[in-house]
């Protein structure tokens, strides 16, 4: 069972009895001294969709849902349903395009890494890898003698996402995106 200060964006947690994700995650430090560090947690149930808002000290332990974790590939998009086959089995489970928009920007298809988590062999929602690769699909041009520590200018990925890149990268460069973060990474 993790601590509340353990917890990060997207765990699944039970709470009554029910998976709920973690959705939005902020730690407020308050200034007095023996003050204790609280955890203000935004949670999605996972089987109604219902939001919840909760606030923990640091040291609560939180009961983690009972999920089964399945390595899948993201395969292709059925209507609003986004598809992944299980690697092991090649079973095929689909999430809805509400249940993973956040993610969405991330997938690419035949793309690997990606975690699912199951319940009563019902798929809830997928864990990304930490970087993805994805080619820049319109930006600026690039600007000579600019520098990796330089300033950044947008650009729109082959997914449609958009993230700030470093000036003297170019269209159709390969890079890499924090999916934890949004932000770029690195050169692929």
């Amino acid at each position: 069972m993790p601590k509340a200060s353990e917890l990060k964006k997207g765990m699944i947690i039970e709470i009554n009895g029910a998976p709920h994700i973690i959705k939005h995650f902020e730690a407020k430090s308050p200034s007095s001294r023996g003050a204790v560090t609280t955890y203000k947690i935004r949670f999605n149930n996972m089987l109604t969709g219902q939001k919840l808002d909760e606030s923990y000290k640091g040291d609560d332990f939180i009961k983690e849902a009972d999920c089964i974790k399945r390595q899948v590939q993201y395969s292709y998009i059925d209507g609003d349903d986004y598809v992944f086959m299980d690697l092991e089995d090649y079973a095929q489970y689909a999430l809805n395009h509400e249940d993973i928009t956040e993610q969405i920007g991330y997938l690419t298809e035949g793309l690997e890494g990606i975690t699912a988590l199951l319940l009563d062999g019902k798929i809830l929602g997928i864990e990304l890898p930490q970087t993805v690769t994805l080619t820049i699909t319109e930006t600026a041009p690039g600007i000579k003698g600019a520098t990796a520590a330089g300033r950044t200018k947008p650009a729109t990925l082959s997914t449609g996402l958009e993230v700030q890149v470093p000036e003297y990268l170019e269209s159709d460069e390969v890079i890499k995106v924090n999916t934890t973060t949004g932000k770029f990474s690195s050169r692929a």
